[in-house]
């Protein structure tokens, strides 16, 4: 899936040397992290660490995280790599920073997830992080907050939805779905759903434009997986 070039990967050992081992300090103590993954466009290189993948992992409910399985590490390793695809595109064009709000509704948006604070809050702690003030968990929230405003601005701000559209997929999708769902209900019509229609094409044309900007950013940037994980 991923391409690497020669000239690449014999950067690669230098990065793994310089970069695959290093201190971090977890609840007061040090522990080794290593660098499973780097992401370059030629003029900046993103490192990703096993540290990466445990943060991750911890913020979707029921995933095991003492330890983690490898399906999981994989997985959030895919999700992080395409993070920073769009991260390395997104400091292409310098945009305003997140403010505190828009980071705090962003927490609020994932402590939503789970049953109860304590739950998160616990999930957070055995990952290594004090609390949602702990610094590398507010970077970290921050760059998902950056990455969702330039996917607003980059893919989102540029999306038409027709009603065309909206007709076409009342019909052969909402329609048949809704029947078969709710046998005996009245069907709505397609004035009361033209909003939720709108929003469900709206995302599914942004998640397209996405795949495909993804695709293109893979081949002018270099993935290099160093750790098997």
């Amino acid at each position: 899936m991923m391409t690497y070039s020669a000239t690449y990967i014999k950067l690669s050992f230098c990065l793994t040397f310089v970069f695959s081992l290093f201190l971090i300090s977890v609840s007061g103590q040090e522990t080794i992290d290593k660098t499973v993954a780097t992401v370059s466009d030629g003029t900046r290189t993103e490192l990703i660490t096993l540290s990466d993948l445990h943060w991750q992992i911890a913020l979707v409910p029921n995933l095991l995280i003492n330890p983690p399985t490898s399906e999981d590490l994989n997985r959030a390793l895919q999700a992080i790599i395409r993070q920073r695809l769009i991260a390395l595109e997104a400091k292409r064009l310098p945009r305003e920073e997140p403010k505190k709000e828009e980071i705090d509704n962003e927490i609020k948006r994932v402590l939503n997830l789970f049953s109860t604070t304590g739950e998160f809050i616990k999930r957070l702690q055995t990952v290594g992080f004090d609390s949602v003030q702990d610094e590398n968990f507010q970077r970290m929230m921050k760059q998902r907050v950056s990455i969702e405003k330039y996917v607003d601005f980059r893919f989102r701000s540029f999306v038409v939805i027709t009603p065309e559209d909206e007709k076409t997929y009342y019909r052969n999708v909402f329609t048949p779905d809704f029947r078969k769902q709710n046998k005996g209900r009245l069907l709505p019509s397609l004035d009361q759903m033209r909003e939720r229609i709108n929003e469900i094409l709206t995302e599914q044309k942004v998640q397209s434009n996405i795949e495909t900007f993804l695709d293109n950013a893979r081949n002018r940037a270099e993935v290099n997986i160093i750790s098997a994980v």
